[in-house]
């Protein structure tokens, strides 16, 4: 007997159908019916025929017709809604409405695994958990560590030992003990009273992120969990069963208690959960639909979910991912912008880079002058401007390696603080198998990520300063030669003006954003906690800080493209054509204004989806393979200005001597 679960005004009603021959308009009226009837003023309806309603799936809010059967409409034990008319319901509640979610319409169920051992996850391999790219199994030594551990609570709990979480109550009551009897429903209160947090669901792929870093440290076998429950939470993740986890709420030590709990909360059958099959419903509804069950905890299982710095880690691994391929297309986009400008290359010499050894400055000098003319890929917009006087060229353009440089040095040092903190065991207390002890401690405090992605937003932020100012120079005629704002028939149109606006107020807003939230901390849990790391905030700010630096690059890649257009029909080199051309697929040249915000999101697309990086990379590549660096001592006059003035234009700033 097929059966639906329809939503009816925020309540879930089980509906069975006798015969698939039925219609959409019975299965709206029945719900409405069964809804009815479980209100005393019958939901201030009078009858159900008086009842005007349209009938719609939760995934993607298909509108269905009220004639159709439900054989041909609907598969057995799907979602849907009936939305009654004069409602106003709240669309925060339909995933479909919520940010990201999109990105599942295409979801198919992944073939592969990643096999977690508690050790050896990396950034990449969670973004792309994240991404439903594979499922999880655990390795037989994770298997074993498990076990191992689940014995020494089942121990301590049979032979009624007064260990802190298992048998005691928690923060300010850890010295309350708990009855045998009562020990389940510890477990179960402190996940329900726990899961207060508040603000916008997570989207999909981060819930997955942290759901699957929650396994993985789970499968180091010092959380006490048993193999059971850890299997059950891994068939779930397998069928994208992901509970709603509100973004706000951690202040980032005892862990990230409210988001974990209320992850924990969706596996115990409690709360809201989603899947691409499903939408959102109650979680047991959408367990039962995938045959799942949920959960019931045992003796400190509770406390094992969520005890740890995962949400923090997890999306820590987003922003790292982020910035690496953000930091490596920043150089192509002011690459593309130095041609435009007719800046040097003279700036990326071996041997001044050889002298101040850093290893970001060293490789971003590497990129532009594998990038820029050179034997390997010559410009005709280079050469054009080969023997000009001018002296050499502004900060933003002669500095690149260094500012660029020290962001992806920066980046190197979070990843390698993110990729420990995602490999480590987090929970309070501590199960030591091979001891047979149990021990207090403190790593779920979130110092260690909230202060590395503190520092990831700052470092990262000076990318969209400096493309800010670059966007300056293209759009300003006294600065770049070209037509002001980028444009013809100034007046008349207004080109890139208001774009570089909107790169401004990135800016500023990053300039805030990049306050530590890591030098906060308030006490909490009747001060037994009394110093927190705040880095829930710093990982979501990270995020926001690194999608600003995205969108300004965006703006800047645009820019850099239309100049192009004024320098033809000379032609720059190989690689940045490439990425001109990769441009010109999405978005065409300005001719005169048109709507901006689209281009900008399609230049925004390229470089989340890296395909700026993807044209480049090859021509980079090649150059580091044949290029056979010179090794030879530096000349005190071998920079000498007439030296200088002798080689290519070095750039577009009289003014700047320094």
């Amino acid at each position: 007997m097929p059966r639906y679960t329809v939503h009816v005004r925020g309540e879930w009603l089980a509906v069975p159908c006798q015969t698939g021959t039925n219609t959409v308009r019975w299965l709206g009226k029945e719900a409405v019916r069964r809804y009815m009837k479980n209100k005393p003023d019958n939901g201030g309806f009078a009858s159900v025929e008086e009842v005007k309603f349209c009938v719609r799936r939760c995934k993607g809010l298909g509108l269905l017709d009220h004639d159709d059967t439900l054989e041909d409409t609907l598969e057995d034990n799907e979602f849907v809604e009936v939305a009654i008319e004069g409602d106003v319901m709240s669309l925060d509640f339909i995933a479909s409405k919520l940010e990201g979610v999109d990105l599942y319409s295409k979801y198919q169920e992944p073939e592969k695994y990643i096999y977690l051992d508690g050790n050896s996850l990396t950034p990449e391999d969670l973004v792309n958990l994240g991404k439903g790219l594979y499922k999880i199994k655990l390795t037989p030594e994770a298997e074993a560590k498990v076990r191992q551990s689940r014995e020494v609570i089942e121990r301590i709990v049979k032979e009624k030992t007064v260990v802190y979480g298992i048998t005691t109550g928690f923060g300010k009551f850890a010295r309350t003990v708990i009855p045998t009897s009562k020990l389940k429903e510890l477990q179960v209160n402190l996940v329900r009273s726990s899961s207060a947090g508040v603000g916008k669901p997570l989207i999909p792929a981060r819930t997955r992120m942290l759901l699957a870093l929650r396994i993985n440290v789970l499968a180091k076998g010092y959380s006490g969990i048993s193999l059971e429950t850890l299997q059950q939470i891994i068939e779930a993740f397998n069928a994208s069963c992901l509970p709603y986890i509100p973004e706000k709420g951690t202040v980032g030590a005892s862990g990230d208690l409210a988001p974990l709990s209320h992850l924990a909360l969706g596996f115990i059958g409690e709360g809201k959960m989603w899947s691409p099959k499903c939408g959102w419903a109650d979680a047991k509804y959408v367990l039962q639909a995938h045959g799942l069950k949920p959960i019931t905890l045992k003796p400190k299982e509770g406390l094992a979910l969520i005890n740890g710095t995962q949400m923090i880690s997890s999306l820590g691994c987003e922003a790292v991912e982020r910035a690496s391929a953000i930091a490596r297309q920043a150089d192509i986009v002011a690459a593309l912008t130095l041609e435009v400008l007719k800046g040097t290359t003279r700036a990326f010499d071996t041997d001044i880079h050889a002298v101040c050894a850093h290893p970001g400055q060293i490789e971003v000098a590497f990129r532009f002058r594998s990038l820029l003319d050179s034997d390997h890929h010559p410009s005709e917009i280079a050469e054009s401007h080969r023997f000009c006087d001018r002296v050499q060229d502004a900060y933003t353009l002669r500095c690149c390696p260094q500012v660029h440089g020290v962001a992806n040095d920066t980046i190197a040092f979070v990843k390698d603080i993110i990729t420990t903190e995602i490999n480590s065991a987090t929970d309070n207390p501590m199960v030591f198998a091979e001891r047979g002890e149990i021990i207090s401690g403190g790593n779920f405090h979130g110092e260690y990520p909230a202060k590395a992605l503190d520092y990831l937003a700052i470092g990262v932020h000076e990318l969209a300063a400096i493309s800010e100012r670059r966007i300056e120079r293209l759009c300003n005629p006294s600065l770049s030669e070209l037509p002001a704002f980028l444009v013809t028939e100034g007046g008349l149109n207004s080109g890139f003006m208001i774009a570089h606006c909107t790169a401004a107020a990135l800016v500023s807003e990053n300039k805030a954003l990049c306050h530590p939230s890591s030098v906060d901390s308030l006490s909490t849990s009747a001060a037994t906690e009394d110093h927190v790391s705040m880095g829930g905030w710093a990982a979501r700010k990270a995020l926001k800080v690194i999608e600003h630096v995205e969108q300004v690059l965006a703006i800047e890649l645009l820019a850099a493209c239309q100049g192009i257009e004024f320098l033809r029909p000379l032609r720059t080199t190989t690689p940045l054509e490439k990425v001109y051309d990769l441009v010109r697929s999405v978005v065409r040249p300005w001719l005169k204004d048109r709507f901006m915000a689209p281009d900008i999101e399609a230049a925004h697309r390229l470089l989340v989806e890296q395909k700026v990086w993807e044209v480049a990379v090859p021509y980079i590549e090649k150059y580091r393979r044949e290029h056979i660096p010179e090794s030879r001592p530096v000349s005190p006059t071998a920079f000498s200005l007439n030296s200088l003035r002798m080689n290519k234009c070095v750039g577009t700033d009289h003014s700047d001597q320094d």
